[in-house]
């Protein structure tokens, strides 16, 4: 899905100008369902105040957006948050809450080990924990149980108040659920309120001059084989190629100071984040002239991270960065001029920063997606459009503190942790992540059938009938947010009834929806069931379409192309003969031929032998092919003919 840069829009509004120049930035998809955004000239609306005193009343400008008094950190900003148990922290926590994180961390540990016993024991303080104690941490958590079935019956409606009452209370997790629930069942005047509560909480620990990725998002697949690139590059220091860009930043490549210092103040490529090591590198970087450094030094002066907070020494690094041509940089300037940090407060100065930040469009997409989801919910500047403003409000809260979970699921992962992995994949999944979701259920497709303690059931470990299920419902949510392979995943379950009921009509309509991307094994799919008339009608000329396009999108795909329309050729014209027969019942025969193929065909030796043997046939069946071509062109004998044998 694409986000089309709107027409010009009014002179009259420099700010909405400004907004809308943000969206030239690169796409981001939007919505789970398919559209495409154009703003048109009817979108917009003429406001009338003044540049600078738009600037002044509004007060979203008085975001403090480097971590000021009112900023918290992260345990505050995601109360009850898992941190504590990943991360621990010098920060203080309650110790009211010592026996909600004496629960979690046994459902962590139970979920590694696969212990039922000690799930269940966890279980129960939790539920103990969330009713009597009533703390929302621990409600939160229990809605959680109850939404995936886990040592709790599988409950829609148990889940739901637990979270309501949970958010109530002021756990950020359980709004992110409850938003997803509510944007899923297009209840957007309710999704919109949180998302936009949660969507501020995130931009609060957005960088000065761009945003900060905080959390790399990893989809450890990319469909049916694990991402081996992706996960290669998120092992840390133990990745060779990071320990390549260590010794080059050591030998004084100013490059690779510069990423090393990226890498640790973001956290990113699977390290921890340390902002003293950001800021030496950092430093070091510009003391070789790599002019990118100085930027990230404006803003951890700003923030106080790793150092003192300092806005002169911030302003004075903002300052140098833009001379060498470095607009974003602007950015952190205005905000400095609007909050008067360092600085005299100048509005009048802090819009043509910001001005010149949007010229260049560099000035960071979710603060400009933020913006643009205010000005669709509250009808100023554009038209109010709720489920708009609900997908960027969205786009923007899932950057927020609580995307740890995804860093944390990524490490267990790669340490082959699969029950941990599985756990805080699910438990992000149930946030309305996309790759969470799909993360979750390939986990389970890949490794829960050789490993069934990693997936705690109802009252256990998992039977297969709760792992088809729990996978079934993760990857139909990933396909509702665009998910093709997903989307093709969800035909197969309901096409062969795993962890479903069999339903060809409901296979076709997720088949259908994957082609819609494209997706080269639904379009053969689809020419499969109109060939058969499974769920779509018997339509042979439609069967073709589709088997040609699946050739189109993927060359790869020749071969079973290939025998499908040769299955094409035959039914058309040895309509109910033998061979049809012989070709519908191969579906059935598969499962037993495949079995049979690895445990005797694959053995030395045998596979030559059934070489042979296959050519012997197709010889003997192309000869006798041939031979009746032969008596048809003859034309019919008389009975006492003779036929003379031709000289050869």
């Amino acid at each position: 899905m694409r986000v089309y840069p709107p027409p010009p829009p009014p002179r009259s509004s420099s700010l909405l100008f400004i907004f809308l120049l943000l969206l030239s930035l690169p796409p981001l998809p939007i919505l789970a369902r398919p559209f495409v955004l154009v703003l048109s000239q009817d979108d917009l609306k003429d406001v009338q105040n003044d540049d600078a005193s738009l600037l002044e009343s509004d007060s979203s400008w008085d975001d403090d957006d480097f971590g000021g008094t009112h900023v918290k950190p992260d345990d505050e900003l995601d109360p009850g948050s898992w941190r504590r148990l990943f991360e621990p922290s010098t920060t203080p926590i309650s110790s009211s809450l010592d026996s909600y994180y004496t629960a979690v961390d046994k459902m962590i540990s139970a979920s590694t080990n696969g212990d039922a016993r000690l799930m269940e024991e966890a279980a129960a303080e939790i539920e103990t924990a969330a009713n009597t104690e009533g703390d929302p941490h621990a409600r939160s958590v229990l809605g959680f149980l109850y939404g995936m079935g886990m040592m709790r019956e599988r409950n829609k409606a148990k889940n739901f108040l637990n979270h309501y009452f949970a958010a109530e209370n002021g756990n950020a997790q359980s709004k992110m659920a409850l938003a997803y629930t509510y944007s899923r069942q297009d209840m957007y005047e309710k999704a919109v309120k949180l998302y936009a509560e949660l969507a501020e909480i995130a931009v609060n620990s957005f960088l000065i001059s761009k945003d900060s990725p905080v959390i790399e998002p990893i989809r450890i697949h990319n469909g049916a084989e694990e991402n081996k690139e992706a996960l290669k590059k998120s092992r840390g220091e133990d990745d060779e190629d990071f320990q390549i860009l260590e010794y080059q930043a050591q030998k004084g490549n100013a490059g690779a100071m510069y990423k090393m210092g990226l890498f640790y103040y973001f956290g990113l490529r699977g390290l921890r984040r340390d902002h003293s090591k950001a800021l030496m590198w950092f430093l070091k970087a510009v003391d070789k002239g790599e002019p990118r450094s100085l930027e990230l030094l404006g803003e951890i002066y700003a923030r106080g991270a790793g150092v003192e907070r300092n806005y002169t020494k911030a302003l004075e690094w903002l300052s140098l960065a833009s001379e060498h041509g470095l607009y974003s940089a602007y950015n952190g300037m205005g905000y400095l001029h609007v909050k008067g940090y360092g600085v005299e407060k100048n509005y009048t100065k802090a819009k043509e920063y910001f001005e010149k930040a949007a010229d260049n469009d560099d000035a960071g997409q979710p603060k400009a997606f933020y913006q643009l989801a205010k000005m669709f919910h509250t009808g100023v500047g554009l038209k109010k459009n709720l489920p708009m403003a609900t997908a960027l409000y969205k786009l923007v809260a899932e950057r927020g503190p609580w995307s740890s979970l995804s860093r944390w699921a990524l490490e267990s992962y790669l340490k082959g942790d699969m029950g941990k992995a599985f756990l805080l994949y699910t438990r992000m999944a149930e946030l309305g992540y996309e790759i969470a979701q799909s993360n979750a259920a390939w986990i389970l497709d890949k490794y829960g059938e050789r490993s069934m303690c990693m997936c705690m059931g109802e009252s256990g470990v998992c039977t297969d009938a709760e792992r088809h299920q729990r996978a079934h419902s993760l990857w139909w949510q990933a396909s509702e947010q665009g998910n093709e392979h997903a989307a093709l995943l969800i035909g197969d379950a309901y096409y062969y009834g795993r962890g479903t009921v069999r339903d060809y009509e409901r296979a076709a309509e997720a088949y259908i929806h994957a082609k819609s991307q494209s997706n080269a094994q639904a379009m053969f799919n689809l020419g499969y069931m109109h060939e058969h008339g499974q769920g779509l009608p018997f339509d042979l000329h439609l069967a073709k379409r589709y088997y040609d396009q699946a050739l189109e999108l993927d060359p790869a795909a020749k071969l079973p192309v290939m025998m499908a329309l040769a299955s094409l050729w035959v039914r058309k014209n040895y309509a109910d003969s033998f061979l049809v027969h012989v070709i519908d019942s191969l579906p059935e025969v598969y499962p037993r031929v495949e079995a049979w193929v690895e445990n005797v065909i694959m053995e030395e030796g045998n596979a030559t032998i059934l070489t042979l043997f296959v050519c012997l046939l197709t010889v003997l069946y192309l000869r006798e092919r041939q031979r009746r071509h032969a008596v048809v062109a003859a034309g019919p004998q008389e009975p006492n003919e003779h036929i003379v044998p031709a000289a050869r």
